[in-house]
């Protein structure tokens, strides 16, 4: 299944994938008003999604909104955490001079740095070299805690495209500036859609390609199957750490950054979604 958050009846508005159309979520459960979110928080099992898609997909033209047509947002604007991934490839470690991790380098990004698709990144005063990193990002369905790899994925509700910003510029000051250098605002754009992991082109998520495009030129791409720490682990690690929470988000590592400067429109690619795509001004 296919969701996304777009403008419907003048509000932010789940919707689901029904042929080339979105069908907003109000119109198949006038409970599910709101972002997706609302969708992830309900605790709705396999077979009520198959009902909603089924529902879906019988819903008149009249209230389809065309993918061509969509205005999309993000898919939610308050995750409760935002988990980031660093190093993740080795390739992109060799770009910044650094090792790969034995264990997964983890960050953690607030909320404020959200936008969704089409929304400006904004490159910082405070920085003078800023990068987009296209990364896959998971979308945690259900409460992950003391999770095996084995089980991790039984508690993804889907996978998405993002845009993780760094001012690499302020990191390459100091290792320990991280947090500082990717959470200005706008520094987090993920979207247009969530897609659930049945619905993708691919056996499983290894064979997933993702890049990172800036004006049309692909800067770098690689496959999640060449991650150090795979999408399984990340979860599996992080659950013995603390519980993942329904809505949580894990972008799981870049196979590489482009450079930003103002005007430029930077994208990320991933098999099987549509492209994410942002563009670039100064403050």
């Amino acid at each position: 299944m296919r969701f996304a958050t777009i403008s419907a009846d003048g509000v932010n508005q789940a919707a689901v994938a029904a042929a080339d159309t979105w069908v907003p979520l109000h119109h198949i459960d006038d409970s599910l008003r709101g972002d997706i979110l609302v969708l992830i928080g309900s605790g709705l099992d396999t077979d009520r999604l198959a009902e909603i898609q089924a529902t879906a997909d019988q819903v008149q033209n009249k209230f389809r909104i065309p993918f061509s047509e969509a205005t999309y947002g993000p898919p939610y604007r308050r995750p409760r955490m935002i988990w980031g991934i660093g190093l993740n490839y080795s390739e992109h470690a060799q770009d910044l001079d650094e090792g790969t991790p034995d264990q997964p380098a983890s960050f953690i990004k607030g909320d404020h740095t959200v936008i969704g698709p089409g929304e400006d990144i904004v490159i910082p005063r405070a920085s003078t070299r800023t990068t987009a990193e296209a990364e896959l990002g998971l979308i945690i369905g259900k409460t992950a805690r003391y999770v095996s790899e084995a089980e991790a994925m039984d508690h993804v509700f889907g996978v998405c495209a993002i845009l993780d910003q760094t001012a690499e510029d302020i990191l390459a000051l100091n290792p320990r500036y991280l947090t500082r250098s990717k959470n200005f605002p706008t520094f987090f754009s993920y979207g247009p859609e969530v897609v659930t992991v049945d619905e993708l082109p691919v056996d499983d998520l290894a064979h997933l390609s993702v890049q990172t495009v800036i004006d049309g030129s692909t800067i770098r791409k690689n496959v999640v199957a060449n991650m150090t720490h795979s999408p399984a682990s990340i979860i599996a690690f992080h659950s013995q750490m603390m519980p993942l929470l329904p809505g949580d988000i894990i972008s799981t590592g870049t196979p590489g950054a482009g450079m930003l400067s103002p005007g430029v429109v930077a994208e990320a690619h991933i098999d099987g979604l549509l492209p994410l795509r942002n563009p670039v001004i100064a403050e």
